[in-house]
């Protein structure tokens, strides 16, 4: 389905009944990397899939989609359903979505999940790297795209997730320039929402994949000491929907019950 906001199309997806999980992607995917998991969860819950600004079939706004902004596209799309409370499961950047949301709409989150996500911001360091990515993409987007996701495997299971890999390429493919730049830039500068972990008065859920190339595992446990936010561990890379994907569901159905 398609509803407009600020006069670009944004694309969503609503299935099932019950209570209502947000399922938001991450950097470089869509709304398609759920396909395993909507089955499951709509068994007994409301399932709401959207595709981020730039991603998917949601349209691009301007040169720079802060976290800010996703979050209020992603409010205007559960106001329209009329949806008042719901349980966030943001992958990676979807994750960054979802704590923008849950600072700006305490009062609209059941809980929150970040999966391979992190509440930091990013370090001067990742800042930069984001930067040579911009640059890279300028020059050579579809090189980029592929390298991009192959590494967000651990490189072990490159080879037995590749036809999976092999499909995340052609979807991650159909993103627009703009949307993948706006995108980087947005992350480049979102705000550290660390104290959410441990004051957000919702339940709150952090899926870690032990070997993932992208985010410091250390770190990410180290943000989580002194909450009452369950964290669970997987133990391969930042894709833990396809690497661990029977546990990574299993965990996700326990979660929203």
């Amino acid at each position: 389905m398609i509803l407009e906001y600020k006069g670009t199309p944004i694309f969503y997806s609503d299935e099932g009944k019950g209570t209502a999980v947000v399922l938001l992607h991450g950097f470089l995917e869509n709304s398609t990397i759920w396909k395993q998991l909507i089955p499951q969860l709509s068994k007994k819950h409301r399932v709401i899939c959207i595709d981020l600004l730039g991603h998917g079939n949601s349209g691009c706004l301007g040169y720079i989609h802060s976290m800010e902004l996703m979050a209020e596209m992603v409010s205007t799309v559960l106001k329209h359903l009329k949806i008042r409370r719901s349980t966030l499961i943001g992958h990676s950047m979807g994750g960054y979505v979802a704590l923008a949301f849950a600072e700006k709409y305490p009062d609209n989150v059941k809980g929150l999940c970040l999966a391979n996500s992190t509440a930091r911001a990013d370090t001067p360091e990742k800042q930069n790297h984001r930067d040579r990515a911009i640059r890279a993409i300028k020059e050579n987007h579809k090189t980029f795209i592929r390298m991009a996701i192959s590494n967000l495997f651990r490189p072990k299971n490159r080879k037995q997730f590749s036809e999976a890999i092999k499909a995340l390429k052609k979807e991650a493919l159909k993103t627009p320039v703009q949307g993948i730049i706006a995108a980087l830039e947005g992350m480049k500068i979102r705000a550290d929402r660390e104290a959410l972990l441990h004051f957000g008065p919702y339940k709150k859920l952090m899926l870690i994949g032990k070997k993932d190339p992208v985010l410091n595992y250390e770190a990410l446990l180290n943000q989580t000491q002194g909450t009452d936010t369950i964290v669970v561990e997987f133990p391969d890379g930042h894709m833990s929907f396809i690497e661990n994907a029977d546990e990574f569901s299993k965990e996700i159905l326990h979660f929203v019950e």
